[in-house]
C-alpha cells in the first residue's frame, strides 16, 4: 500500500506516493502560470490548477497499482482562496499571496485594531497579503462574484471538494487568513465582524491529520484511484514541510527552497510578542498537535532561478531536453566558483519578511562589462541566502533558538547551494534523504490518520532520515559576513526608487 501527498504551490503542483518506509514510488508534477492582469496583481486560474492536480493524481495512481493508495492529504499555499458557487462553479480566479491590491485595506484594518491585538488573536502580522484583506477587496470591487459565493476555499479544501469530499480546512491553513483564533482553534467572531465576512462563507476547520471522508467511486474511477481512498486534512505547505523534515522540537528549523524560500522553526508555546510583530513573523498552529510554527521567508526564492531559466537559459533548456537532465542542474554547473562580484536583491515578487513590502522590486548591483552569466547565477543564489540570513538574525533576536537547518525542496538537491547556505548562515545545514519534504509531511499525516503509524513521532523515527550534513567553513563564512554587511544596506537604499517604479 502507499500514501499520497499532494502539494498545491504557487506555480505548480506535485503528487507523490510514498510506501510505508517513506520511499518515493511514484510522482508527478504540473506547472501553471501566474496571471498578472494589472501591475501588482497575482492570480491563479483554479480550473487549470485542478486540471493539473487531477492529471498528477491520475499519473501517480496509474503507477501504484501494485502499491495502491490508501489515503491522501493536501498541503497548500496560504492566503489564496477560490470563490465557489453552491453548484460547484468556480466563480473567479484565486488571488495569490503576493498580490498588492489589498495593501490600503490592511492600513484600514490597522486603524481599527492594533497590530498587537490582531497578533494575539490570529498570530498573523497585519498585512495586505492576508485572505481577510483580499475578501474585503472582493466584496467592494467584485460584488457579483462575492454575492454568488457559497464558500471561499483554500487549495487544501478545494482539492477535497473536487475529489467529492466535504471541504474542511486544517488549523494551520485557516490561520493564514487572519480570521482564525489560534488559541481557541476556531474562526474568530471579532475578526469576522471586523472584516464583514459571514462565517458561513468559510469552510469548517479541523486539526491536521483528521480523516474527512472517502473519495466517491465515480471520481475514483475517473482518476484511476482504488476504491475507499481516505481524504485527510493536511496543512499549510511550510508546516507540512517542517513535519517532513522532522522539525518537531525546538532548535530545528526547516529551510525549504521552492518558489518561496522559507524558514520554519517549531515552538511548544505560541510566541506573540512585539519582537515578532516588528519582524512580521507569524505564529500559528503546526500540523503537529500542541506545537506552533513561525515563518521567515523571501517571496521570490527558487522562482528567481526559474525566471533566469525562462529569460536567459534557452541553451540550457534545450541541452537538458536532449540529455534528459534538469535545466536547473546545468545552470548551477555554470555558477561561478568564487563569491559573485555582483549582488542581487531577490524581491521579484515584492519582499517577504521582515518588510512585507509588496511594492519592492528586484535589483542587480555591481554590473560591469566583465560580468559573466555565472556571476549572475551565483548572485541569485547568494542573494536569496543573504535575505534569509537577515531573517535568521531577527529570529534569533526575538528569542528563537536555531541550532540546525533541515533542507528540503528543489534547492536541497544542489550540493553547491547547501554548502553556500551553511557558509552564509554559519549553522549546520542537513540535506534530508527525501527532499520532497512537503509531500512527505502530508503523507505522514495521512498515514497516522488511518492508523498505519501509531503517532507522528513513530512515523518520523521510521521514515525521516538525514542524508548529509554541510558544515560552515570559517574562511568562507568570514568573507560572506563582509558581503552581507553590504547586502543588508541595499533594500533601505533603493526602497523609494522601487516604489516610484
Amino acid at each position: 500500500m502507499s500514501l499520497l501527498g499532494v502539494d498545491v504551490g504557487t506555480t505548480g503542483c506535485k503528487a507523490i506516493a510514498f510506501n510505508l518506509d517513506g520511499q518515493i514510488i511514484a510522482q508527478a508534477y504540473g506547472e501553471y502560470p501566474l496571471i498578472h492582469r494589472r501591475p501588482g496583481w497575482s492570480e491563479l486560474d483554479s480550473n487549470l490548477v485542478w486540471q493539473k492536480v487531477a492529471d498528477a493524481i491520475r499519473k501517480v495512481a496509474a503507477e501504484t497499482k501494485s502499491d495502491p493508495i490508501k489515503a491522501f492529504a493536501v498541503s497548500s499555499q496560504g492566503e489564496a482562496v477560490t470563490p465557489v458557487s453552491e453548484d460547484g462553479e468556480i466563480l473567479d480566479t484565486a488571488i495569490t499571496t503576493f498580490d498588492s491590491r489589498a495593501d490600503e485595506i490592511a492600513q484600514e484594518i490597522g486603524g481599527r485594531m492594533s497590530k498587537l491585538q490582531i497578533m494575539r488573536i490570529t498570530g498573523m502580522p497585519l498585512s495586505g497579503i492576508t485572505t481577510m484583506a483580499k475578501l474585503i477587496w472582493l466584496r467592494r470591487n467584485r460584488p457579483d462574484v462575492y454575492g454568488k459565493t457559497w464558500k471561499f476555499l483554500g487549495y487544501e479544501d478545494f482539492v477535497l471538494f473536487k475529489l467529492g469530499i466535504k471541504p474542511v480546512e486544517d488549523w494551520s491553513l485557516a490561520s493564514r487568513t487572519m480570521m482564525f483564533d489560534i488559541i481557541r482553534k476556531d474562526w474568530s467572531e471579532k475578526m469576522l465582524n471586523l472584516a464583514g465576512v459571514d462565517r458561513d462563507l468559510l469552510p469548517e476547520t479541523a486539526p491536521s491529520g483528521t480523516p474527512i471522508g472517502e473519495v466517491p467511486d465515480k471520481i475514483a474511477d475517473e482518476l484511476g484511484l482504488p476504491k475507499g481512498v481516505v481524504g485527510v486534512t493536511g496543512g499549510h505547505d511550510q508546516p507540512c514541510g517542517a513535519l517532513g523534515a522532522g522539525v518537531i522540537r525546538g532548535g530545528l528549523v526547516m529551510d525549504a527552497t521552492g518558489t518561496v524560500e522559507c524558514f520554519a522553526p517549531a515552538f511548544t508555546e505560541p510566541v506573540l510578542s512585539e519582537e515578532m510583530i516588528e519582524g512580521n513573523f507569524a505564529c500559528y498552529p503546526h500540523v503537529v498537535s500542541d506545537l506552533y510554527v513561525t515563518l521567515a521567508f523571501v517571496s521570490s526564492g527558487g522562482v528567481v532561478l526559474r525566471w533566469f531559466r525562462d529569460v536567459f537559459g534557452q541553451r540550457e533548456v534545450e541541452e537538458a531536453e536532449r540529455k534528459g537532465l534538469s535545466a536547473y542542474d546545468l545552470l548551477m554547473e555554470e555558477m561561478s566558483d568564487d563569491i559573485s562580484p555582483v549582488m542581487l536583491l531577490p524581491h521579484f515578487s515584492g519582499s517577504g519578511t521582515p518588510y512585507l513590502d509588496t511594492q519592492s522590486k528586484g535589483a542587480i548591483l555591481g554590473l560591469s562589462l566583465a560580468t559573466g552569466k555565472g556571476d549572475i547565477i551565483r548572485a541569485i543564489v547568494e542573494g536569496v541566502s543573504f535575505e534569509m540570513k537577515y531573517n535568521l538574525e531577527l529570529l534569533q533576536e526575538a528569542g528563537v533558538r536555531i541550532d540546525e537547518f533541515r533542507a528540503i525542496g528543489g534547492g536541497a538537491r544542489s550540493e553547491r547551494w547547501l554548502q553556500m547556505k551553511a557558509d552564509i548562515y554559519e549553522k549546520p545545514v542537513v540535506a534530508m534523504d527525501v527532499s520532497e519534504g512537503v509531500c512527505l509531511g502530508a503523507a505522514i499525516l495521512a498515514g497516522v490518520a488511518i492508523g498505519e503509524y501509531s503517532s507522528i513521532q513513530e512515523a518520523i523515527e521510521h521514515i525521516v532520515r538525514p542524508r548529509r550534513t554541510y558544515m560552515p567553513r570559517a574562511e568562507l563564512s568570514g568573507r560572506y559576513r563582509e558581503r552581507f554587511e553590504i547586502y543588508r544596506r541595499i533594500y533601505p537604499a533603493i526602497r523609494e526608487i522601487s516604489h516610484r517604479l
